[in-house]
């Protein structure tokens, strides 16, 4: 359906990149709209990672797959748009929550990104947990990390108290978790997203699950104020191996995801 809609859209002249275009932009809001009549609140739908580093493009598809969902019946209050946290993606959406479209900033993994994100006004952030692990198990050869000192425990713990001690509403979500260890070490946290597995693994254990972060606690932490700018944000990216590894990673394989999709797509025109 979502191939037919497109090919009407966009008319019998127009050019394989456009007709892929809309077909997956129909295909990835047809999968949000089936989500959205079973589950509450937000849904995410992310712009193509290829367009990382072009504000301009970022805010015209965002544009665009809200449109869609509007097409549905569905307002742009259920719908997050998903956008990887370059400062390209960043400011475009500074740009979309003014005028009310909300984002998710995905490919977290720095202080920096998320500073940006809350001055920006981002509805919600999701910092990658696991995947900051997997970079410094690997950094430093060794197979685990005690969840208490796991660096993207830490790193969360770190954004989570920076938010609400200086009084920003953008949402943490932390996500990507590789063990149970590193949810209960964020109990607390604003929101998480979790795998069907570690769910089970939870819901077989019996222990109390103490908060280990709350707005009290990380309104006395010691966190000092950074003034966000460009060169600010891109200094501290380029002094953080770690986030800037992991976010040219991310957008690449995210990338690649998208290029595979395609390839199907185009067996069945």
């Amino acid at each position: 359906k979502s191939i037919v809609d497109a090919k009407n859209a966009v008319g019998d002249n127009a050019g394989k990149r456009e007709l892929m275009d809309a077909i997956m932009d129909r295909l990835f809001v047809a999968f949000g709209a089936e989500i959205l009549k079973h589950v509450p609140g937000y849904c995410s739908t992310e712009v193509d990672a290829r367009l990382s580093f072009d504000t301009a493009a970022s805010v015209a598809k965002a544009k665009q797959i809200i449109g869609l969902y509007e097409q549905q019946g569905i307002g742009k209050d259920r719908v997050l748009i998903k956008l990887a946290s370059t400062w390209e993606g960043l400011v475009a959406a500074q740009q979309l929550e003014k005028e009310g479209i909300h984002c998710n900033m995905t490919l977290m993994f720095s202080i920096a990104q998320a500073i940006a994100a809350a001055e920006f006004g981002a509805t919600l952030i999701s910092p990658f947990v696991g995947r900051i692990l997997d970079w410094f198990k690997k950094a430093r050869g060794v197979d685990a990390i005690p969840a208490p000192e796991d660096p993207g425990v830490l790193s969360v713990r770190q954004i989570y108290n920076y938010y609400k001690k200086f009084g920003y509403g953008t949402i943490v979500m932390g996500a990507s978790f590789r063990n149970t260890g590193e949810i209960l070490e964020l109990a607390g946290c604003d929101r998480l997203t979790i795998s069907p597995k570690l769910l089970d693994e939870l819901e077989q254990m019996e222990d109390a699950v103490p908060c280990k972060l709350d707005e009290k606690t990380a309104k006395d932490s010691e966190e000092k104020k950074i003034e966000m700018n460009e060169a600010v944000f891109r200094w501290m990216m380029n002094e953080d191996a770690m986030a800037t590894e992991k976010l040219a990673e991310g957008i690449r394989n995210f990338a690649k995801d998208a290029v595979k999709l395609e390839t199907m797509i185009e067996e069945m025109l």
